[in-house]
């Protein structure tokens, strides 16, 4: 197996299931209605909602990174206002992650190994580093949504 192989299937596994730790973000989601999602158990801290956004959002800066580009910040901002609306929106929330997520993984494919030692565009790190963070990303952020989705 490659390294680009073993970064996907890691990316896969935080992302998608079959993960060792346990539920991988996109599980966890599974169940999440709108409401649960957008709703604020802690007042100052984001809900899931927010927090799926904030996901899709960084994918796509990485994916972006990934193929050369010099991105800073997501152009929707770090964390992007909730859109309004209802289960739609929701549903439409989390297929914009999934396709953040697709997109992630293609570009990542797309790569050589020897690409992985280059320095990221626009930043000190390379893109193994970022890759590795993406996936990181995706484990620290299915943490909080499991937490959030528990019934208080």
């Amino acid at each position: 197996m490659s390294e680009i192989e073993r970064i996907t299937d890691q990316m896969t596994r935080a992302y998608e299931g079959n993960a060792w730790h346990g539920p991988a973000l996109r599980e966890l989601l599974t169940t999440v209605t709108a409401e649960t999602a957008a709703a604020k158990p802690l007042a100052d801290r984001h809900s899931i909602w927010e927090i799926v956004l904030h996901v899709a959002a960084w994918k796509r800066v990485a994916a972006r990174r990934v193929k050369g580009e010099t991105v800073k910040e997501p152009p929707e901002g770090d964390w992007p206002p909730l859109p309004a609306g209802g289960t739609d929106s929701w549903q439409k929330s989390l297929r914009h992650l999934d396709t953040s997520h697709r997109q992630l993984l293609e570009a990542t494919r797309s790569l050589t190994e020897e690409r992985l030692a280059e320095t990221t565009p626009g930043t000190e790190y390379t893109l193994y580093f970022l890759l590795h963070g993406a996936i990181q990303h995706d484990l620290y952020h299915a943490g909080q949504v499991a937490l959030l989705r528990r019934k208080p």
